[in-house]
């Protein structure tokens, strides 16, 4: 039984790879003509007001200005995926020692709530990509996932800030209902005019106080604007470009698209327009650039499937190429837009709060179901539904959630008492839900920094990687240290997989 199911993941995840990946775009997205776009910057201020603009914030000189790769992945959080980040991320630093973060935007289905916990208080950004991955979601598509992920997986809900739509299918009616929610900022538009071009799209981010800047060719009722949303953030996602320039652009898993009009995908020509893309941001105006994922399609341990490795040890080549040069950060969406409202230079990011590291002040040795898997082992409840099994500290729904119910009463098995649900004040890794205890409400005790000392202008502000070269003789990229120190509840996706092959697509 178990050698059929293992081939029928395989055919069926296997011809969901072909299928073009979310995000897709061909050509410019926006012109100045379409944009109309007009900001008053003598009434917009940082840090609540920012114009759209390939310059730099606060007047800095690009000289002064980080370069930031802004890393996120989309989609279902599973043992798997997780697996891709940490082969990529989990082996580097910061200029300051600190590992670099991330921003998973994460959707309902086939997700495991105990992973999405632990990946937060690893310090990772948590963020909003609907419960069933639509395109231009419904309110209940939207708020849904908040309450899934606030009640299942202790996430905040201030900490979940950001949005990124369904293939990118986003409208003007979709950024009314995420301001209208509360929302900080979207990541959903592209910046498909390369930095060279004098009408580049590639703008800092910016809010919607005075409308929308881009993709005007390709949304309706956003540009001109027709949409104010004072305070609401969009950050662009920024495009790569091959040697065909404007046509030739590639934004999400851009190591899926064939290169220069060729029909076949060549790792080496990815590398190569993906480092000419880097440099073109690198010596302008430092705009930042994305890599932007969906991990499944880099999975080499996914059941039945067998992927090649190349394509990732080409990823790590290129981070460690970027992270060569000088003052080069990995981040989320939440660090940049963080320094984006605060631009501080180069001279003073020693002192810049949110870029640096800290790890929750709690003994390895303390029982407790908080997101850390050395102190949750053995803790955790396992929610055995049919569809997607997962782990979960906060205990099992009676149903598995809907759009319809996002929060179903809790399962209570006999002789148990509930578990309690994360209150609003007290941070993740020191909750207890079986006891319904804070172990820390002090801000003096929470946190040790971990970040070391960066030196001022013409100190040494490189990073660092050690994942062996693309096309020399390459370390193993599957031999890291995850994030959070554990490969954690790794069986509730075996188990997810013997009883549900059959919906292994809907992750893609």
């Amino acid at each position: 039984m178990l050698s059929v199911v293992w081939l029928l993941a395989s055919l069926i995840l296997s011809s969901s790879l072909v299928v073009a990946q979310d995000g897709a775009i061909s050509g410019a997205q926006t012109s100045p003509e379409a944009a109309g776009y007009n900001c008053d910057a003598s009434n917009c201020k940082l840090p609540t007001c920012n114009c759209a603009s390939p310059n730099p914030p606060g007047g800095l000189k690009p000289s002064e200005v980080p370069q930031f790769i802004v890393f996120t992945a989309d989609d279902a959080v599973q043992s798997y995926t997780l697996d891709v980040v940490n082969q990529l991320l989990a082996h580097r630093k910061n200029p300051n020692g600190c590992p670099p973060k991330m921003t998973y935007y994460t959707s309902l289905s086939y997700t495991n709530y105990t992973l999405v916990t632990d990946w937060y208080v690893a310090g990772n950004e948590i963020a909003d990509h609907t419960m069933t991955h639509v395109g231009d979601p419904p309110e209940e598509e939207i708020n849904g996932n908040l309450v899934t992920l606030n009640a299942l997986a202790g996430i905040p809900f201030s900490s979940i800030k950001g949005f990124r739509a369904p293939f990118l299918n986003y409208t003007a009616g979709m950024l009314e209902r995420l301001y209208k929610a509360g929302f900080e900022y979207d990541s959903s538009a592209s910046a498909s005019i390369p930095v060279t071009d004098p009408n580049t799209d590639a703008y800092w981010p910016y809010t919607l106080d005075y409308g929308m800047a881009n993709d005007c060719l390709a949304v309706t009722g956003t540009c001109k604007g027709q949409l104010k949303l004072p305070g609401f953030w969009e950050i662009p996602m920024y495009a790569f470009f091959d040697k065909r320039g404007n046509a030739g652009s590639h934004l999400m898993d851009p190591w899926l698209d064939t290169a220069n009009g060729n029909s076949q995908v060549n790792d080496a020509e990815t590398l190569e327009y993906m480092k000419d893309t880097f440099t073109a941001h690198y010596s302008g105006n430092r705009q930042p650039i994305g890599l932007y994922t969906h991990p499944i399609h880099l999975a080499l341990n996914y059941p039945g499937v067998s992927v090649s490795n190349q394509t990732g040890l080409m990823i790590n080549t290129f981070l460690d190429w970027a992270q060569q040069q000088q003052n080069v950060w990995i981040v989320s969406s939440a660090q940049l837009l963080a320094w984006t409202k605060n631009p501080v230079p180069v001279s003073q990011l020693d002192s810049f709060e949110p870029l640096k590291c800290s790890t929750p002040a709690i003994d390895s040795n303390t029982k407790i179901c908080n997101g850390m898997p050395k102190n949750e082992e053995g803790l955790l409840s396992h929610c055995a539904f049919p569809d997607f099994p997962f782990y979960t500290c906060y205990g099992c729904p009676v149903t598995q959630p809907t759009v319809q119910n996002p929060n179903p009463p809790q399962q209570v098995p006999k002789g148990r008492q509930a578990r309690f649900r994360l209150p609003a004040n007290c941070s993740t890794p020191f909750w207890d839900p079986i006891k319904g205890q804070c172990l820390c409400s002090s801000n003096q005790c929470m946190f040790s920094d971990e970040s070391r000392p960066i030196g001022p202008n013409g100190a040494n502000l490189t990073g660092g990687g050690t994942s062996g070269g693309f096309n020399g003789a390459p370390k193993d990229p599957t031999k890291y240290i995850p994030f959070n120190a554990a490969q954690a509840h790794e069986a509730a996706l075996w188990l997810a997989l013997v009883l549900c092959a059959g919906a292994l697509v809907v992750v893609l």
